[in-house]
């Protein structure tokens, strides 16, 4: 049985259909990829299903066993509240049932004692006398410490505590909206293993396609208020998508070809106005509505860069460049020589020093020993991801143009409002405050604002945070076909390894460099910082455990001789690893095939069973053979 089923479901915000009459039912278990394009109606879709909008028409159905939870999209504050608290917040109402229980538990008048009687059945309803052990098995398994203060962590564990508060509610269906924005790759890598532990069902939105990629056993695509639903992950989604289109471009043709036949017949004259035709005259006249009706596919984003002169072949040269704050050293005896024509990314956790590097490259940062070197006419465009250039209170207009009516692009002069139809803004909606816009159309008009200014050095951080797919491919050919030098900070594993030609990564306490994107730093990197293990627990951005001085790491303990026996053992490790690492590839294809969970409810179980005990068999095996090497 589904857990929430949507029958002729329709919204719409004035006449723009958001749904219309669409029908969905989310399966326990399933892992569903919501996508669409900025506006289409993704974020209202989970406020329907969780009751902030109301349906025009249509009926949801919610089985009333299923627990639903949110992960906000925003972090939650960074205040003196301690971690426990924000992740017990989850079940608020119990946490007061449990406070107003203490308050009266002394008193003996009738009437508390008739409070006290009526809070111990809804304690027990709810499992409220089990709160502390719920919300430590929260906080054990997404290695939280509760008594640290909100205020100690950095973006990243805030993400970990917020998903504590939806965890610790034990939910049937988690909802998530762009989970990974402003996250960086070891966190979003940690979300990502979190929810495919997770057993309760998920629908979530994300630009990130490498997230949607592992994570999603179905795709559902909300285009021009229509839910269409596609098996698999999404390769195979965009595999399908690309037929579906085609065919939808064919269909069109033909049914174009056959009301301009219809049109020129009607223009014979006195043949189209005869009796014996009148029913062919009707047809036409629905030919014309239909096609009037027909609900034409949202403009893609079609935007070009201003390039600047070339500049020299030499972009950069750091040599040996070392640089700190208040006694920490955030890079150290670092060289690198960028030429022009490098697309660069940076990457590494937030707060390792990805923003002091592009400072010291641009010369806005002095390095306190080694030196920078610059080449000659560079004309610098920066992306800032927290939008500093932009005015809230202009309108978008007035943000891009700075008093101009035209903009000059490669040498042809666009009026303002035709520029901005470029980055799917209309007329009117062009000359909305910026206050007003999504956060993808925000991103939108500093894209505009940076494309506009001749450059042959684009620093790009975290460009692509709210944008829809479609955008951010045609961003990628963009950068792809840039003649200039790119440096670029971003989280998005698959937007690093389509764009960039090497990398900057902040690893082991260094920075290196490497050829090539994301994966192929995966696949360079030394084994010591393959086999690392995981940061202690609670970790803050500054590397010390939340609400606790930073202290050294213990000396690797001297190996020993193992016995025979522990011998053997450690030589079967690999080969049993191996085999349940297969036996686990293959239950994870079953899983995500097509169809699979059209299959009975007992069998889709099962296997759901049976994968997450494959996994933590692994865990079991891999945690064994640390140990033994160890020894």
């Amino acid at each position: 049985m589904p857990l929430i089923r949507l029958d002729k479901a329709s919204v719409a915000f004035g006449s723009r259909p958001l749904l219309a009459d669409v029908g969905l039912n989310i399966e326990p278990g399933e892992r569903i990829g919501l996508v669409g394009l900025n506006g289409a109606g993704k974020s209202t879709l989970l406020k329907v299903i969780t009751g902030q909008v109301h349906l025009d028409n249509g009926e949801i159905w919610i089985d009333p066993s299923c627990r639903i939870a949110e992960l906000a999209q925003a972090l939650p504050a960074a205040d003196e509240r301690k971690v426990w608290d924000v992740v017990a917040s989850g079940v608020q109402e119990v946490v007061d049932m449990r406070a107003q229980y203490d308050e009266l538990s002394s008193a003996t008048d009738a009437k508390s004692l008739a409070q006290l009687d009526h809070l111990l059945h809804e304690l027990e309803a709810n499992d409220g006398w089990s709160l502390e052990q719920r919300v430590e098995r929260v906080l054990t398994r997404l290695k939280l410490d509760g008594e640290a203060l909100m205020s100690s962590l950095s973006g990243g564990w805030r993400r970990r505590a917020a998903l504590g508060t939806a965890l610790v509610q034990e939910p049937d269906l988690l909802l998530l909206d762009e989970p990974t924005n402003h996250l960086d790759i070891d966190t979003i890598e940690w979300l990502e293993k979190q929810l495919l532990e997770f057993r309760g069902g998920v629908l979530f939105i994300s630009h990130d396609r490498a997230l949607v990629d592992h994570l999603a056993t179905r795709i559902i695509e909300l285009d021009r208020g229509i839910l269409t639903s596609f098996n698999g992950n999404y390769t195979s989604y965009t595999e399908q998508k690309q037929i579906l289109l085609e065919q939808e471009e064919r269909n069109n043709a033909l049914f174009d070809k056959k009301l301009a036949q219809e049109e020129v017949w009607i223009r014979q004259g006195i043949k189209a106005r005869r009796t014996r035709n009148e029913g062919r005259v009707r047809a036409l006249e629905s030919l014309r509505r239909e096609r009037s009706d027909r609900l034409n596919r949202q403009g893609k984003a079609s935007f070009n860069l201003e390039a600047a002169q070339r500049s020299g072949k030499l972009v950069a040269e750091l040599e040996n460049v070392t640089v700190g704050f208040k006694g920490s050293t955030v890079i150290k005896n670092f060289s690198a020589s960028i030429q022009r024509g490098d697309r660069i990314g940076l990457i590494g956790p937030n707060g390792a020093g990805k923003s002091t590097l592009l400072k010291l490259i641009l010369g806005e940062l002095k390095p306190d020993s080694g030196s920078v070197s610059h080449g000659t006419k560079l004309e610098v465009a920066y992306f800032d991801q927290l939008r500093g250039q932009l005015d809230p209170e202009k309108s978008v207009i007035d943000n891009i143009s700075e008093g101009r009516e035209a903009i000059e692009i490669n040498g042809q002069r666009r009026h303002i409002i035709s520029y901005l139809q470029d980055f799917l803004f209309a007329p009117e909606r062009a000359r909305t405050p910026l206050k007003a816009l999504s956060g993808g159309e925000c991103n939108r008009v500093l894209l505009a604002r940076l494309f506009s200014q001749p450059a042959n050095l684009l620093v790009l951080d975290e460009p692509t945070n709210d944008l829809d797919v479609e955008t951010l491919e045609l961003l990628e050919e963009i950068l792809m076909d840039f003649k200039g030098t790119v440096l670029l900070v971003s989280h998005d594993r698959a937007f690093l390894d389509n764009v960039v030609t090497s990398s900057f990564v902040f690893e082991n306490g260094g920075v290196n460099s490497y050829i090539g994107g994301y994966q192929d730093w995966l696949r360079q990197r030394p084994v010591m910082a393959k086999e690392k293990p995981p940061a202690k627990a609670g970790l803050s951005q500054a590397g010390a455990a939340p609400g606790t001085s930073s202290q050294a790491a213990a000396p690797a303990k001297k190996a020993s001789k193992l016995s025979y026996k522990l011998q053997r053992e450690l030589e079967q490790l690999p080969v049993e690893l191996e085999a349940a690492e297969l036996a686990l590839e293959v239950l994870m294809a079953e899983t995500a095939s097509a169809g699979f969970y059209e299959k009975d409810h007992a069998v889709v179980t099962e296997k759901l069973a049976l994968l997450q005990e494959q996994e933590r068999k692994i865990e079991v095996l891999m945690e064994r053979w640390v140990e033994l090497e160890a020894m």
